[in-house]
């Protein structure tokens, strides 16, 4: 194997009981939860027992997942498995973040905290929704979207699936549209239009929150949702608040990352959505999910060598 790259899942991934066999098994896991939990009670709980309606709301998904994600990649590390890159889908940027060492755990996790209020309090301002659309050519569904006001294209995903978002009532007549153009929509579960100009109010907000921290240079690379590149140290604070109210661009962020040699991607909290997504843009290269204790003791072994 050359390379590892380290992903880290966003919203709709969560469920109950996400974390609690890492916590209960690896040292430096429960270390980094217990670091969450003391910035934020009751997120162990949450992760371990929280109902999946209470998981959903996004003040409560976003620390929750990130807490998972962070104690992963502490776990994965202190086990001798390093990424040479890191890249994070939405919230999972922040996770990313840290693991490439340009915040603390306590910094990317209080961040997070701040971003799930502030994207929570502007998804309750409108009724809105996201979906990810299926077998149609990213130009056909932008062109679909193009019909409507308060329709966003915003996660370009992999070849045949962008996510969009926008106003609830809007989006039900674009996915009939889908229907009738022979594609498919998915609701994802999440409550609000995430990445669109409906999340312009939480990105100035990130501006603000993200100006009372200091965050460094990354000592690997680090890909950016808002560009698809690698970080410049300059553009982190402003890249992170436009991510907020942007198009993910998750297809070129791992294109770039396999030019650059990766060729093993380690997708490092809940769910298995990301190598779905890494497999499909390249099946040639290798993905490894790792959510359970099970899951990340295998993945130790099989990857620890390279």
């Amino acid at each position: 194997m050359g390379q590892i790259a380290f992903l880290f899942p966003g919203q709709g991934a969560q469920h109950p009981g996400m974390g609690q066999s890492l916590y209960e098994t690896f040292p430096a896991a429960k270390a980094v939860m217990d670091r969450c939990e003391a910035i934020r009670p009751g997120t162990l709980s949450q992760c371990f027992s929280g109902t999946m309606e209470e998981l959903t709301e996004t003040v409560n998904t976003q620390p929750c997942m990130l807490a998972v994600e962070l104690a992963a990649a502490a776990a994965l590390e202190d086990l001798g498995v390093k990424p040479s890159f890191a890249a994070g889908f939405s919230l999972g940027e922040i996770a990313a973040l840290s693991c490439a060492g340009a915040a603390s755990v306590e910094d990317a996790f209080t961040i997070v905290c701040r971003r799930a209020e502030l994207m929570q309090k502007a998804s309750e301002a409108v009724d809105s929704a996201m979906a990810a659309v299926l077998k149609l050519p990213n130009e056909q569904v932008e062109e679909l979207a193009g019909r409507f006001e308060h329709v966003w294209p915003v996660n370009y995903n992999c070849p045949g699936q962008v996510t969009v978002a926008g106003f609830a009532d809007e989006l039900k007549a674009f996915l009939a549209e889908i229907k009738a153009a022979g594609g498919r929509g998915v609701p994802l579960k999440v409550r609000g239009g995430f990445h669109s100009p409906l999340m312009e109010p939480a990105a100035k907000g990130m501006r603000e929150v993200l100006a009372g921290f200091d965050l460094t240079a990354p000592r690997i690379s680090l890909y950016s949702n808002f560009t698809g590149l690698p970080y410049e140290a300059s553009a982190l604070k402003e890249n992170l608040a436009n991510q907020v109210c942007r198009p993910v661009r998750w297809e070129a962020a791992v294109r770039h990352m396999i030019d650059a040699g990766a060729d093993t991607f380690v997708e490092v909290g809940p769910g298995k959505t990301l190598c779905g997504l890494v497999g499909r843009i390249d099946n040639a290269v290798h993905t490894v999910a790792v959510e359970t204790a099970e899951e990340l003791q295998k993945a130790v072994e099989e990857l620890k060598p390279c």
